[in-house]
């Protein structure tokens, strides 16, 4: 019996940000079925890189033409239930997946069937600290996660279990880590918390589909594939990069008030920032400039419009906007 093929699969996480939330572009899932991200196979006869051959997939999916991309992760786990590739009646292959970070200003018109924009805290309601620790954390989330690491066979994994899940969801004192979103899914995932983890558990034995674990709302939506952790590691690299490098001027508009970008990267990192502190970071590091124009759509007194300071971009290496823990922004927004 011959190995099966491996075949080379490519995702992208779209993303933009409003004042409002985050939207990562999604594809199918209109009649109740979960959603998936772009996704498309690598021909490597016709496709002359696999970038170019990412944006193909992305334009005839979404009718949408992706701008800055990078490339963001392999994926390749065996067990994961994933879309098998057609081989032409050989047996189904083995699919490597590459996902890839798309990142623009605004939510544009999409155009293919099913594709449309989803806020990505339907997916991951508990990654939103922006209005404080959400209550389904501590109500829903942490006592079926102590209850999985009371059931572990042995004495160390439990102790290991619950290191993780201290750790990972900042219970008893731990601080909050907003990158580790992916560390968070895994251990929902391993905890069969994710109703993902039952559906691939019998795809991988060769079992008739499960049917749907039906969980609170709290666990977040599912995603088809493994294309729920290619989202959590993208939320987890752009929260990470928009503190060392101005990658935030890719999802801005080219002019914004300063508490309208501030509401942007608080979107992202979900988390709510200290408006002055917001500010005078600005300031110190010559990120934006003043334009000569004001906006008065919020009524009251018109706020000064300012755009990326390129200038200051291309002269040197900066670095990004300072996101601070929980427990250092506890503020209300309206400071």
């Amino acid at each position: 019996m011959s190995a099966p093929r491996v075949v080379i699969g490519l995702s992208a996480v779209i993303c933009a940000v409003t004042e409002e939330a985050p939207y990562a572009v999604v594809t199918g899932g209109v009649s109740g079925e979960p959603a998936g991200l772009p996704f498309g196979p690598f021909d490597p006869a016709g496709d002359r890189t696999l970038e170019l051959s990412l944006r193909r997939w992305v334009s005839e999916q979404t009718g949408f033409d992706i701008g800055y991309v990078e490339q963001l992760y392999t994926f390749g786990d065996r067990g994961r239930e994933a879309p098998l590739p057609d081989l032409g009646g050989e047996a189904p292959g083995r699919m490597i997946s590459i996902g890839y970070l798309a990142l623009t200003p605004s939510r544009a018109a999409l155009a293919g069937v099913g594709a449309r924009w989803r806020d990505w805290y339907e997916m991951f309601p508990w990654e939103d600290w922006r209005t404080g620790r959400p209550e389904a954390l501590d109500n829903e989330i942490a006592p079926r996660l102590r209850a999985w690491c009371d059931a572990a066979p042995d004495a160390a994994t439990t102790q290991t279990r619950r290191a993780r899940v201290r750790l990972a969801f900042a219970l008893e004192g731990e601080t909050w880590n907003e990158e580790r979103t992916l560390d968070r899914y895994e251990l929902l995932y391993e905890a069969d918390l994710a109703p993902e983890a039952a559906r691939d558990r019998a795809h991988f034995r060769g079992e008739a589909p499960a049917p749907p674990t039906h969980m609170p709302a709290c666990f977040g939506a599912p995603m088809i594939s493994d294309h729920r952790r290619i989202l959590a590691t993208a939320i987890g690299r752009l929260r990470a990069k928009i503190k060392y490098r101005p990658i935030i001027f890719e999802i801005a508009p080219e002019s914004f008030t300063l508490l309208s970008l501030q509401r942007i990267v608080e979107s992202i990192s979900g988390l709510s920032l200290h408006k002055q502190n917001f500010r005078r970071l600005l300031t110190r590091t010559g990120l934006v400039e003043p334009t000569r124009q004001s906006d008065a759509s919020a009524g009251g007194r018109p706020a000064q419009l300012f755009r990326a300071a390129h200038a200051t971009l291309a002269q040197r290496p900066v670095g990004g906007v300072h996101v601070p823990t929980p427990r250092d922004a506890r503020t209300a927004r309206s400071k």
